[in-house]
């Protein structure tokens, strides 16, 4: 294997050193992060170790907090408070609810004053609002400031570039009036009022707003920062783009793993051991096969129907699993749209009038393409029963598709949970009934 082939994983095993520096020299921070996570924390010890502190800090920031929990255990020395002093408030804040308490502690006695008090703002918002993932690091200007006068401001600031790219606009009281981009700050003639620079519109979160509403508002708004105001409408800190990016990647990661039937595994996949995969499994396998014992009661209550015509077990999987697909689909669809701020709650009667629709027109599709092949080999009036069925299966399988998720929004559940599988079982059991009863009423059993 050349050394242009090799990877980290494969300098680690040989503990080829030389090999490592090439390999970290080589390559951007983003890389190496992704890499880091490869390993076994002694061995990302060891390879951090061998970054110059600019780089490291740079590697460090580009791990999730789970990972930069990992490798603080890890290296356990006095490295290990600087890279907690160079991150930001909000960072900071992410990587303490991932430590033990008393990790926490020490972290945060480790901070200069300025910093910890900083850190201790965002830890005293509510978990998974904007206030606790904001930046408290920002400069304002006023609008009646020129534009030279708000730039002097703004360099002696000493902030970094990424957190000055928009400027709010206050009050004496710290009340928000406005917000001016960076570059027409610079491009504007010296003498140029701030406030005749200011957006025509205004966009700002509280700091008890849910981080994901606030975070995809940046997408919707096409921003690169958004004001965060207290209640009575004075800011406090800034949320980045950068920040909204993984706030919006972990929602949606979440949302995945709930949609496929899986607990939030908290952890990147590699770093998830066994035992803990299979916990966060088993946990919906039960509740599932709890659910599917109502699938089983009704097998059992129409037994003599089956009994009667044994040809009906033949299309129970057909029929189920289109009934299941179906509102999955209608459910997939309607959480996409909620996460997206496309539909609210007040829309539920349109949404449900749609899915009627489309699922009527669903069963009349697929009943029309069974109906002859089924009329062919078993008859006509069989045939009646697996159209109609269809059809009506298709229609209550989409309405529930599309009632159940934003009932769960409503309820202050997250709507995932109610997505493939519960809707899957939930028309397993209502259809197996529709079936059987439209059966008994057209076969007259």
């Amino acid at each position: 294997m050349t050394q242009e082939t090799l990877t980290l994983i494969d300098l680690v095993t040989d503990r080829d050193l030389d090999g490592m520096n090439d390999w970290l020299a080589d390559h951007g921070a983003l890389d190496i992060a992704e890499e880091l996570t490869r390993l076994d924390p002694t061995e990302q010890a060891m390879v951090f170790r061998l970054l110059a502190k600019d780089r490291a800090l740079a590697v460090f920031e580009a791990l999730d907090p789970v990972n930069q929990q990992q490798l603080i255990d890890a290296l356990a020395d006095e490295s290990v408070n600087d890279l907690f002093r160079h991150l930001d408030a909000d960072d900071r804040a992410r990587l303490l609810d991932e430590m033990p308490a008393m990790v926490a502690r020490r972290l945060l006695a480790s901070l200069p004053t300025d910093a910890r008090e900083n850190t201790n703002l965002l830890l005293g918002y509510p978990e998974d609002s904007v206030g606790r993932t904001m930046s408290p690091r920002y400069v304002s200007v006023r609008a009646g400031q020129t534009a030279a006068d708000a730039l002097t401001k703004i360099r002696r600031a000493g902030l970094r570039p990424r957190e000055v790219l928009v400027v709010p606009v206050t009050d004496d009281q710290r009340g928000l009036v406005g917000v001016v981009d960076l570059p027409d700050l610079v491009t504007a003639e010296k003498g140029t009022r701030v406030g005749d620079l200011t957006r025509p519109e205004t966009y700002a979160a509280r700091v008890d707003e849910d981080q994901e509403v606030a975070a995809r508002l940046i997408g919707e708004a096409d921003l690169v920062a958004l004001p965060v105001v207290d209640t009575e409408d004075r800011l406090v800190g800034v949320l980045t783009v950068d920040d909204a990016m993984e706030i919006i990647e972990e929602e949606e990661t979440e949302d995945i793993q709930r949609a496929g039937g899986v607990e939030p595994l908290g952890v990147p996949y590699l770093q998830a051991g066994g035992l803990h995969l299979a916990r966060k499994r088993a946990t919906w396998l039960l509740v599932l096969i709890l659910a599917a014992v109502a699938t089983v009661n009704v097998l059992e209550f129409f037994e003599d129907t089956l009994e009667a015509v044994v040809a009906l077990a033949l299309f129970i999987p057909l029929l189920i699993d289109t009934g299941g697909n179906s509102g999955s689909q209608a459910a997939t669809v309607v959480i996409r749209a909620m996460a997206v701020g496309e539909v609210q709650f007040r829309d539920l009667p349109r949404i449900l009038h749609r899915e009627l629709r489309v699922g009527v027109l669903l069963g009349l599709m697929l009943g029309a393409v069974g109906f002859p092949i089924v009329w062919f080999f078993y008859g006509v009036e069989f045939a009646i029963v697996i159209s109609s069925t269809l059809l009506v299966i298709c229609t209550w399988a989409s309405f529930a598709g599309g009632l159940l998720p934003l009932l769960a929004k409503r309820l202050g559940i997250d709507p995932a949970v109610v997505s493939a599988p519960i809707i899957t079982t939930l028309v397993d059991a209502t259809g197996l009934i529709i079936y059987f009863l439209i059966a008994r009423a057209v076969l007259g059993i």
